[in-house]
């Protein structure tokens, strides 16, 4: 019997002869599970030439062959959409902050701290990944509002 590995699956099939190329485990595992584009790998070596005896391959009674699936390529991700709504919209929130930052009274200076920091939370949350250009205006974005909050609790305006 040759035990066969496919993710968490496990299947048994009996052993062919020594001679028995191996495309004939790679149609029995493609019967078995479906797939049509995968690799086979026995102690570490990928097994790539299906016209070799499976003896080449040193198969034997006992043996384990994991298959490894290929996943056809993806389409590349397209690029995000500009960041200048969302910071725009953090931008208004900055803008109104500015103006009542001159001399805010204890309750003032709560709500304008608060406002900051849930603007600082929103621009945190904005994933960018790989796009170099939103990851510029998040940061800009992030100054500005860590300014406004150093302004705010040292009371200068």
């Amino acid at each position: 019997m040759v035990n066969v590995h496919w993710g968490r699956e496990r299947f048994t099939f009996p052993l062919p002869p020594p001679d028995t190329p191996l495309k004939a485990i790679r149609d029995a595992i493609t019967n078995m599970t479906g797939l049509t584009d995968f690799k086979l790998v026995h102690k570490g070596a990928v097994m790539k030439n299906p016209e070799s005896p499976i003896s080449a391959y040193f198969i034997k009674d006992h043996s384990t062959i994991a298959v490894v699936e290929i996943h056809a390529p993806t389409e590349p991700k397209p690029p995000p959409p500009p960041l200048a709504p969302v910071v725009r919209s953090e931008q208004s929130v900055i803008t109104a902050i500015h103006s009542e930052i001159a001399a805010p009274q204890p309750k003032e200076h709560l709500r304008l701290s608060e406002l900051l920091l849930q603007a600082l939370l929103r621009l945190d949350g904005i994933a960018v990944g790989e796009w170099e250009e939103a990851r510029k205006e998040r940061k800009v974005a992030v100054k500005e509002v860590q300014t406004l909050l150093d302004r705010l609790d040292s009371g200068r305006s």
